[in-house]
């Protein structure tokens, strides 16, 4: 048994067989709906999640797990394991990270590296599926960490947001970006930079957007073997799995899969919203 645990939140959104099979450990985020907060993918699904933001106006807000809950996953932990590698959404969207750092001093008997994933979603699942990997065959913390940070440098996610009054008021876009696409109908390829989601480049329709997106990842799935990608939707999976479908066909020595926003992350895009990511693995 791999005397490293590997941790990761709910924003990975690592479905479950997958989850059990690298034995890897989630925290959940949570959704605060009318005031209520739900723990996403433990009591509420991402289904119930978009049937809620299609009948309220009003919009869910986020929070992050306590630090008295990383507390207790990581001593629970501390019963079967050594050291502890907990992955986390990117730092300047959410304050979960910083939690999972202030907890970590706080315990005894296990060694944690709290990381910084720099991004979200699939990505960040990349991360934890290859640390899993590694730590159940017998690589050490550090030589996990460092291909996490190997990974960073060769992963690309692009998404294309339906509205961005969701990013806009979560704070997540600043007001002026969110105008001024608005007004002009602008459909803006976001990223993350830097950890924090800004707009790659500005397209007229959503369409032309989507093709820019797949125009750069066919860059390098034409010149690269050992890719690893994934089509992430917000409740549009017909449409999520057509570009899957039609990206396999043309690229079949792609591992490729599907993932979706779920009630976190899809409270801060909304609805519609696709995106592509994808890691090249040499």
């Amino acid at each position: 048994m791999s005397k490293i645990a590997i941790v990761t939140d709910s924003t990975a959104y690592i479905p479950d067989e997958v989850r059990k099979q690298h034995h890897i450990h989630i925290i959940p985020l949570q959704v605060i709906i009318q005031e209520k907060a739900y723990q996403e993918e433990v009591d509420l699904t991402t289904a119930d999640f978009y049937r809620y933001m299609q009948s309220s106006e009003v919009l869910p807000t986020t929070s992050q797990p306590s630090v008295g809950a990383f507390m207790e996953l990581f001593e629970q932990l501390s019963k079967n394991y050594e050291e502890i590698i907990s992955i986390h959404l990117s730092s300047a969207i959410s304050g979960t990270y910083q939690t999972a750092v202030t907890a970590s001093q706080s315990v005894d008997d296990v060694v944690v590296h709290a990381v910084d994933s720099e991004i979200s979603c699939a990505p960040q699942g990349y991360y934890s599926i290859e640390a899993a990997k590694m730590a159940a065959s017998g690589n050490s913390a550090s030589e996990i960490l460092q291909r996490i940070e190997q990974l960073k440098q060769e992963t690309r996610a692009y998404f294309v947001v339906d509205n961005l009054r969701h990013l806009e008021r979560g704070g997540r876009l600043s007001g002026a970006q969110a105008l001024v696409g608005s007004l002009l109908q602008i459909k803006p390829i976001l990223h993350f930079e830097d950890k924090k989601i800004v707009p790659f480049e500005k397209v007229r329709t959503a369409k032309k957007a989507l093709q820019r997106v797949l125009s750069m990842f066919e860059e390098d799935a034409k010149t690269k073997e050992n890719i690893r990608a994934t089509v992430i939707h917000a409740n549009r999976r017909e449409k999520a799995e057509a570009i899957k479908n039609e990206l396999q066909a043309k690229y079949p020595h792609i591992d490729l899969d599907m993932s979706y926003f779920g009630p976190v992350i899809g409270t801060h895009l909304g609805e519609g919203s696709l995106g592509l990511s994808w890691c090249v693995l040499d």
